[in-house]
């Protein structure tokens, strides 16, 4: 009898130290139910996206896509960000086309750093330039040529779209 009473006094010692947590455990109920719902929820859709993911890789096979890609190339030091190349074009496009009234040493070297740019913006989006091989006439149609091929990639430059004005024919 006594073994009860000790156990009957442990029990109410615990209900009346657990109720504050079980008061709690009421008015915070529905944030815990909405947290485990959302958490269930979470998971459901990440794991739906990874197995859709994963039928989608299965069925173009991305692996032997990319597979010859050597991705060291865009990790390199050296290598400037195609934005900033696209810029540099701007504006070199812009001084080379409007660079009337300039010394002709001036307008060369404008040329060539256009050129550099052009073979920059090239090799990074791998497309097959022949303006160091060239020059005179067969130069500038090379020019126009690679000018079209990084309009036609996404580059937007001044002198692929034209300047704006029609030609004047005499």
């Amino acid at each position: 009898m006594e073994l009860g009473r000790a156990l009957l006094l442990a029990l109410a010692f615990v209900a009346v130290a657990s109720l504050p947590a079980v008061i709690a455990l009421i008015f915070c109920a529905d944030e815990i139910i909405d947290r485990v719902a959302c958490g269930w929820a979470e998971w459901r859709e990440r794991r739906r996206e990874r197995r859709v993911i994963a039928r989608l890789d299965r069925a173009v096979e991305a692996d032997a896509l990319t597979r010859d890609i050597d991705l060291s190339e865009f990790d390199r030091g050296d290598r400037r960000p195609l934005e900033q190349l696209a810029t540099d074009l701007r504006r070199l496009g812009g001084q080379r086309l409007g660079g009337t009234g300039r010394p002709m040493v001036w307008h060369g070297a404008v040329v060539k750093a256009y050129d550099d740019r052009l073979r920059l913006a090239c090799r990074a989006l791998d497309i097959t330039e022949h303006l160091s091989e060239l020059d005179g006439v067969d130069q500038e149609i090379e020019r126009v040529r690679v000018e079209g091929l990084l309009h036609a990639a996404g580059l937007s430059l001044p002198a692929a779209r034209g300047t704006g004005r029609r030609q004047q024919h005499r």
